[in-house]
C-alpha cells in the first residue's frame, strides 16, 4: 500500500488506524531495547496482544506538510477576529480515496477542530458527548462555522468543521475527480483517518445537508444480531456503522442534481463558473442569506465566502462537480432513521421552511424540528448562540448518549495485519 504524500505526525486525538500501523512498522525497525512493547522473541504477538498494543499507542493522524492555512487577515483583508482565529486552527490531513479520485490513493482534506473545553470551577461530573462533524454549504468552506464552532466547544462538544473536496482549502492539484461521489468518499476517508470511524453525529448546512444525507445513509449506526448463540443469550449484539445522529441546518434534501448546469458544454459552464466567482453574484447571495442583512451581509462576510474561490484550480474543481450532476439525496432522506435535529431559520428566503422543514419531519422516522427565530438561511452565522444551544440540548439528550460501541466491520488494513500475524 502506498504511503500518503509528505506529512507530519500530529498528536491530536482521535486516532487513525493507518497512523497506528505506521507507528508499529516504525517501531519494528528500531533496536529491541528501544521498544516498550516488544513481543517475546519465541513467538509473534497474538491478535489479542496486538489489540492491547494498538490501544496503548498515543492517537495520531498524519498532517499534510505542504499545507499553509489561509491568512484571512493580511491576504483576505478580513477583520472578523473569529475568522482569523478559525483560520489559524485549520489543518489538512491526507485521507484515502479510490484511484478514480486520485492516482496516489490520497487527497488532502482541510478542517478546523474546535476542541471541547472543560468548564472551569465545575465540580459536577460532565457526561461525555458525541463529537460533531459539520459540513459547509455549496462552494463554501469550514470557515462558515467560525461562529458556531467556538460556541459548541465552550459547551463541551468536540467539533470538526470539514471542507468538501474541491471547495474550501482542500487539495486541488493532482486530483482526477471533484464529483459529488468523490466529495462523499473523501468525507468518509476523513472520518476514517481522523475519527477512526468512531460513533459521531454529522451535521450539514444548505447543500452540505445533501452531502451529509448521502454520507449518513452509507454509515448509519445499527445493532446487528450476533451469529453466536451465547452472545445473543447475553444480549451482546454487535453493531455496524458509526453515524448516531444528524443535524440538518436549512438543508437541501429534496432536490437532486444541479439542473441544466450539468449538461452545459465546458466553455459555457466555465463562463457560468466565472460569474459564480464574481463579487456582484456573491454579494447578491450574501444579501439573500440573512434575515438582517444590514448587520450580517457585510463586506467581511462576502470576503470570507469568496476567498477560497481565488485559489488556482478552483475553477477546474467546480467544473468537475457540475459535470458530475451534483448530489442526489432525495431517495435517501427516508433511510436516515437515527435521531435527527432539523434546524430552520424562520425567515429563510432561499429554502422555504414551511415546505422543506416540515417535509424532513414527515419523511424521516426519527426527526424533530426546531425553528430559529429572526433568522434567514444561515442560523449558524446569524444566530450562532441560539443554534449552539439547540444542538447542545440535542447532543445532551439520553438518546444521544455515547455507547462506546465500535463498528463490526474491521478496517481492511487492520484486518490484513491481524491475519498476517496469526
Amino acid at each position: 500500500m502506498k504511503s500518503p504524500p509528505t506529512m507530519k505526525s500530529c498528536n491530536n486525538p482521535p486516532c487513525s488506524m493507518a497512523a497506528i500501523l505506521a507507528a508499529i512498522l516504525l517501531a519494528a525497525s528500531l533496536p529491541q531495547t528501544a521498544l516498550s512493547f516488544a513481543p517475546p522473541k519465541k513467538s509473534p504477538p497474538s491478535t489479542t496482544a496486538l489489540v492491547h498494543i494498538l490501544s496503548a499507542i498515543t492517537p495520531t493522524y498524519q498532517e499534510d506538510l505542504t499545507f499553509t492555512p489561509p491568512n484571512t487577515f493580511t491576504e483576505g483583508q478580513i477583520s472578523e477576529e473569529l475568522c482569523t482565529s478559525a483560520a489559524e486552527k485549520m489543518k489538512r490531513v491526507m485521507v484515502p480515496v479510490g484511484k478514480d479520485v486520485s492516482e496516489t490513493g490520497f487527497v488532502g482534506i482541510s478542517f478546523i477542530h474546535f476542541e471541547a473545553q472543560k468548564k472551569k470551577n465545575s465540580n459536577a461530573k460532565k457526561k461525555s458527548l458525541l463529537p460533531l462533524l459539520l459540513v459547509h454549504g455549496f462552494d463554501s468552506s469550514a470557515l462558515e462555522y467560525r461562529r458556531l464552532g467556538p460556541q459548541l466547544a465552550s459547551m463541551g462538544i468536540d467539533v470538526y468543521a470539514v471542507d468538501l473536496l474541491g471547495w474550501g482549502y482542500t487539495q486541488l492539484e493532482n486530483v482526477k475527480s471533484f464529483s459529488a461521489a468523490a466529495k462523499v468518499e473523501a468525507l468518509q476517508g476523513f472520518w476514517e483517518t481522523v475519527g477512526g470511524n468512531g460513533e459521531l453525529v454529522v451535521g450539514g448546512a444548505s447543500l452540505g445537508g445533501a452531502a451529509v444525507i448521502e454520507f449518513a445513509a452509507k454509515n448509519l449506526y445499527k445493532e446487528v444480531a450476533s451469529d453466536d448463540e451465547a452472545d445473543n443469550n447475553n444480549n451482546n449484539n454487535r453493531s455496524e456503522g458509526f453515524v448516531r445522529g444528524t443535524v440538518l441546518i436549512d438543508a437541501q434534501g429534496f432536490v437532486d442534481g444541479i439542473g441544466p448546469m450539468s449538461f452545459l458544454p465546458a466553455p459555457l459552464a466555465r463562463a457560468g463558473i466565472k460569474v459564480l466567482q464574481s463579487v456582484p453574484l456573491r454579494n447578491s447571495a450574501n444579501q439573500m442569506s440573512y434575515y438582517n442583512p444590514e448587520t450580517y451581509a457585510t463586506e467581511d462576510a462576502l470576503k470570507v465566502g469568496r476567498l477560497h474561490c481565488l485559489r488556482e484550480g478552483w475553477e477546474d474543481g467546480m467544473l468537475s462537480f457540475m459535470q458530475s450532476g451534483g448530489f442526489r439525496p432525495k431517495e435517501k432522506v427516508a433511510k436516515i432513521d437515527v435521531p435527527s435535529l432539523v434546524l430552520w431559520g424562520r425567515q429563510d428566503g432561499i429554502l422555504e421552511g414551511k415546505e422543506f422543514a416540515q417535509k424532513f419531519i414527515d419523511t424521516m422516522p426519527n426527526a424533530e424540528l426546531q425553528w430559529v427565530e429572526e433568522c434567514g438561511h444561515v442560523p449558524h452565522l446569524e444566530q450562532p448562540e441560539l443554534t449552539a444551544r439547540y444542538i447542545a440540548d440535542f447532543l445532551e439528550s439520553d438518546k444521544m448518549r455515547p455507547l462506546g460501541n465500535k463498528s463490526a466491520s474491521v478496517n481492511p488494513i487492520f484486518g490484513n495485519l491481524l491475519s498476517f500475524l496469526n
